[in-house]
């Protein structure tokens, strides 16, 4: 057990790898007495069984390939599943005379589409979240990485929410790139009665219609809700799992089973979300307008929707963020312990800082 928490303390981007480890190896060496040659250390066979616990090094190609593959399936089976939710959610904001409620959305959409028409827009969505998930848990941990070199070992622990705001924002901004045009033919679908029905419909008709200006147009009001959306989501995330395992779960996560720690990351990852949806609604209601009419900009609609206007909905999209969020995080912790990938402990006060600060003799 020890041997795994000190490669995975080794890992962490808080902290110096390659500095730690030559520091554990001078203190061996200050440690063995001179002497006759012996058996090897049961601590480096332990320091051996460490490497070879997992399946590439943190930081590696590998490393960053898996866990955009994590994010493929975290944003794109989630957001799939959440399809109905979502279409009565954008119908809402779009049309609130005809959808009063999220109850009355679903009842007034089954009684036009029947339980088919709830599943409308799900190959856009499938194909532009598991995009957007690819480029925003991969990039997120190469900027996490790169900021925190940049940084130093000091300034990343004590500037750690910062970290994770600026790593998470840009990673979201290519994310968008990549979701905007599944997004816009998405809401097209959803939101307009008898202009399409599925994905090989609609996208050809948007083209010829508007040329590629029609998948982009909402790319700005995209990063406006995407960008502080993520932000939320990775910061919010990163300290409420620091926060569970200091003040709620009664012993450290290196004495927490696989299955506990998943746990934890559900409750962080729900939590996180509830703020998700609350910080990126306005913009969310601006984006479901703006993709299903023609001609107008972010501006005009946000001032046509006024403040009321912008917030309508947001008890489904709670649900649905909340949900999702949580989910998200749970599959991406799965699939980094599926595939054996290095998972850094909550960072901790680097031992330089804590001299520096009188903590320790």
């Amino acid at each position: 057990m020890f041997s795994s928490v000190a490669h995975l303390a080794r890992a962490n981007p808080f902290n110096a790898p390659q500095l730690q480890l030559v520091h554990d190896g001078l203190a061996d060496r200050r440690r063995s007495p001179a002497g006759p040659p012996g058996p090897p250390r049961r601590s480096r066979n332990l320091a051996a069984a460490a490497v070879e616990e997992y399946s590439c090094e943190y930081g590696s190609m590998k490393f960053y390939a898996l866990c955009g593959f994590g994010g493929v399936l975290s944003c794109g089976l989630t957001h799939t599943a959440v399809v109905p939710l979502d279409l009565v959610k954008c119908r809402m904001q779009v049309d609130p005379q005809k959808y009063k409620g999220i109850f009355n959305g679903f009842s007034v959409t089954l009684k036009e589409d029947g339980v088919r028409g709830l599943a409308k827009g799900w190959a856009p969505t499938f194909i532009g979240y598991s995009m957007q998930g690819l480029c925003k848990f991969g990039f997120y941990e190469v900027f996490k990485v790169l900021y925190s070199n940049m940084l130093g070992e000091e300034n990343a622990y004590l500037w750690r929410t910062s970290l994770y705001l600026a790593a998470s924002a840009s990673a979201e901004f290519f994310a968008d790139i990549a979701l905007a045009p599944m997004e816009a033919t998405k809401v097209r679908i959803q939101t307009q009665p008898g202009y399409a029905n599925t994905l090989r419909d609609a996208a050809p008709k948007m083209y010829k219609e508007e040329g590629l200006k029609a998948f982009y147009k909402g790319v700005a009001p995209l990063w406006m809700r995407q960008i502080p959306y993520t932000m939320m989501k990775f910061a919010c995330f990163e300290r409420t799992v620091e926060a569970l395992y200091k003040f709620v779960v009664p012993k450290p996560r290196s004495e927490c089973t696989k299955p506990e720690q998943l746990v934890v990351t559900f409750v962080a990852g729900y939590i996180a979300g509830v703020f998700c949806a609350i910080v990126s609604h306005p913009a969310d209601s601006v984006v479901s307008v703006l993709n299903k009419e023609k001609g107008s900009s972010a501006s005009q609609v946000l001032k046509r929707l006024g403040f009321r206007g912008v917030w309508k909905g947001l008890f489904a999209r709670i649900i649905m963020i909340g949900t999702l969020t949580a989910l998200q995080w749970f599959i991406y912790d799965s699939v980094k312990v599926y595939f054996r990938l290095p998972r850094p402990p909550p960072p901790e006060m680097p031992e330089s800082l804590k001299k520096k600060l009188g903590l320790t003799q």
